[in-house]
């Protein structure tokens, strides 16, 4: 019989799981999203959505017991400060699971662990961050355009010197 066995493995001790459980669930709460193996998705979840609730209620009590799992400041801060108002209203089911496929090295399938509320934050931040790269590499590109053309002005002066320095006989 399964009694009082709630939860997977992961093919790791206790320990292990409980850190990389708690390493999952402070990423998802500083990006928002994370992209993981579908296993350890949906096992960082169950602690996810356990948290954000003690974030809807705010209390001094919920902060500690959001602490005692977390053992990270900023995290909780941003937990409580950020992601409880936000999902105030919600009655549950803070986050959702997305299947992107498999990888390439092993074939294990992978999925992307969101926050619901913040969906759209986080595609606001990914365009930014494209339009960021882009003005990045005009802005490269002008500065590689302008440096030839001060080498070619420089060539020309260069040899204009040089002639005028060789005596004419």
């Amino acid at each position: 019989m399964r009694h009082n066995k709630k939860g997977t493995h992961l093919g790791r001790t206790t320990s292990h799981k409980k850190a990389l459980i708690r390493n999952l669930v402070i990423s998802l709460i500083e990006h928002k999203s994370i992209k993981t193996t579908h296993a350890k998705a949906r096992e960082a979840r169950r602690f996810a959505d356990k948290l954000v609730t003690y974030a809807k209620k705010g209390s001094v009590h919920h902060r500690r017991l959001a602490f005692r799992f977390l053992q990270n400041k900023e995290a909780v801060k941003i937990l409580f400060d950020e992601i409880g108002p936000a999902c105030a209203e919600r009655p549950g089911g803070y986050t959702h699971i997305i299947k992107l496929g498999f990888r390439s090295g092993d074939a294990a399938p992978v999925s992307l662990l969101e926050l619901v509320d913040f969906v759209n934050i986080v595609n606001e931040k990914k365009k930014q961050k494209k339009a960021e790269k882009a003005s990045k590499k005009e802005k490269a590109e002008k500065a590689t355009e302008t440096a030839e053309k001060v080498e070619e002005k420089q060539d020309e002066v260069v040899e204009d010197v040089a002639s005028e320095a060789e005596p004419s006989k």
